[in-house]
């Protein structure tokens, strides 16, 4: 009698609350003792909630572990949907049973060597890929129409100060307001409306609190705070389409890099806001408002958007020390520095103690890097080897010219000896199981060659891409360096923003 286990999946956790993927283990079950055979708790192998396009599944994992050690030698599936819905998944996890001694066996369609069941097979995997994407965009357009309809709720977390009920997190209708986060948020909105209101106050009141962030975190954040008072939520109206997802487009600060964070966002103009639904009031329309105006009064305000004192490497200057962004200060006496934010303010940094590091005199650093950046212009090969560098090196052009030959020789071999295995298959000396297994052995090696190919193609177009850089920042270096030793404080400041990877207009850590 053949060892047998069972491989059972759904999903969603809904089916599995609803108790479907017990029905599958029922029916397998049935099955199994039609056979007069029974089976133990460790041969059953689960997978609730997982999707079947990913093979990342705890259940299968360890399924295809115990088969690779010869513990089975068949197992039994109630359909191929619920091995996998990509059909290149189905085939691989089939051929790897195989290799092992191991027949997979699904009820819904037994399975034969005969070539008419298999086709049959691989029609029903490219069904079921095609399922899963159209169940996939059904599923997208009812949100979208639940959304409209005010049925559903546009988040999945609640904000601050909200809850949803347990049994049913989406519904609109169920959202209730947390009694003690509610009154807390009421009393934000009402201090920053005092005369000297402001986020840095609205965080110290919470830390001397003890209040946790909406994360957990010990300590509010501006942006914590600044996203509580624009959320519109709290008004009692639920809207989308606030906020536009982009790629990043400056650097975050001298000490990372770009694309760090991933990606950015911007939000949109108010009468481009969808409202979708309601839910209870914490603030009246008009405390919104006024909310609203003050932080736009006061972000003109801010001390880092002030020009009185002129800094060259204005929110370009970043800690070594803790990696916070630097202020610019200039003091009564006329003396200009650059501060760590933290050692200024270390509450708006995220640290409990102030930075040790010293202030950094802001005459002789703009005086340092400004004299670096005057002799990098005067020698742009400079400039052009550390782009190559960032790029990892650069290939010869008659290596690349050689490379893309053999990639070329060994793509054509490839397809003749494809070309020759089909001919063999429809001549009747190589059976289909053979043919699918060699097919499949060329096709991968195939890809692997196209990969490279594609590879090689980036090559070749990043080195052009460098060669017309290169050639463009000597062309730029030329045009400007008769106009350095004379240039103006502005000229200078657009410099070194470009030269620092920031936008001109990015003042967001001076």
């Amino acid at each position: 009698m053949k060892t047998t286990a069972l491989y059972v999946r759904v999903s969603t956790d809904r089916q599995a609350q609803a108790q479907t993927i017990q029905q599958q283990v029922e029916r397998l079950q049935t099955y199994l003792t039609s056979e007069g055979q029974t089976l133990t708790e460790d041969h059953i192998f689960r997978d609730d909630g997982y999707s079947g396009a990913s093979l990342n599944r705890p259940g299968l994992d360890q399924l295809r572990d115990r088969i690779s050690r010869g513990c089975f030698e068949r197992v039994l599936i109630t359909s191929p949907d619920r091995l996998s819905r990509r059909f290149v998944h189905q085939m691989l996890i089939i051929e790897e049973f195989e290799r092992a001694s191991c027949q997979i066996q699904f009820l819904d369609r037994p399975m034969s060597q005969d070539p008419h069941d298999e086709l049959l097979l691989q029609i029903r995997g490219a069904v079921a890929e095609y399922e899963r994407v159209l169940i996939a965009e059904r599923m997208r357009r009812g949100r979208q129409l639940r959304l409209r309809a005010g049925k559903l709720l546009p988040w999945t977390i609640p904000p601050y100060g909200y809850r949803s009920a347990p049994d049913c997190p989406r519904d609109p209708a169920a959202v209730r307001i947390e009694p003690r986060e509610g009154v807390l948020v009421q009393e934000l909105f009402a201090r920053y409306l005092e005369p000297k209101g402001t986020l840095l106050g609205l965080a110290k009141y919470l830390l001397a609190l003890q209040v946790p962030s909406p994360r957990g975190n010990p300590r509010w954040s501006a942006a914590s705070l600044r996203g509580v008072l624009t959320n519109p939520a709290y008004t009692g109206k639920l809207c989308v389409g606030r906020r536009r997802s982009r790629p990043p487009r400056t650097r975050r600060s001298a000490t990372h890099g770009i694309g760090k964070p991933a990606r950015g966002a911007d939000f949109t103009p108010r009468d481009e806001w969808s409202l979708v639904g309601f839910i209870p009031a914490l603030v009246t329309e008009d405390i919104f408002d006024q909310v609203q105006q003050k932080l736009a009064s006061n972000m003109k305000q801010a001390a880092r958007n002030s020009k009185s004192h002129p800094y060259l490497l204005r929110a370009l200057v970043s800690c070594g020390a803790c990696q916070s962004a630097c202020i610019s200060r200039t003091t009564n006496g006329g003396r200009s520095y650059y501060a760590c934010r933290c050692l200024a303010q270390p509450l708006y940094s995220g640290h409990d103690k102030r930075c040790p590091s010293r202030y950094i005199p802001a005459h002789q650093l703009d005086t340092i890097v400004w004299h670096d950046l005057v002799e990098i212009i005067a020698e742009p090969e400079a400039i052009v080897n550390a782009l190559r560098r960032a790029h990892h090196g650069h290939w010869l052009p008659q290596q690349m010219q050689a490379r893309r030959e053999a990639l070329r020789k060994a793509q054509a071999t490839l397809r003749q000896q494809i070309e020759r295995l089909t001919e063999a298959y429809l001549a009747g000396i190589v059976q289909l199981p053979e043919y699918q297994r060699r097919r499949h052995e060329l096709d991968t090696r195939d890809a692997g060659l196209e990969q490279q190919s594609k590879e090689l193609g980036a090559h070749v177009d990043r080195q052009k891409e460098i060669s017309d850089m290169a050639a463009s920042i000597e062309h730029f270096c030329q045009r400007i360096q008769t106009g350095l030793t004379n240039a103006s404080f502005a000229q200078k400041r657009d410099s070194c923003g470009i030269a620092g990877g920031s936008s001109p207009g990015d003042q967001r850590s001076s």
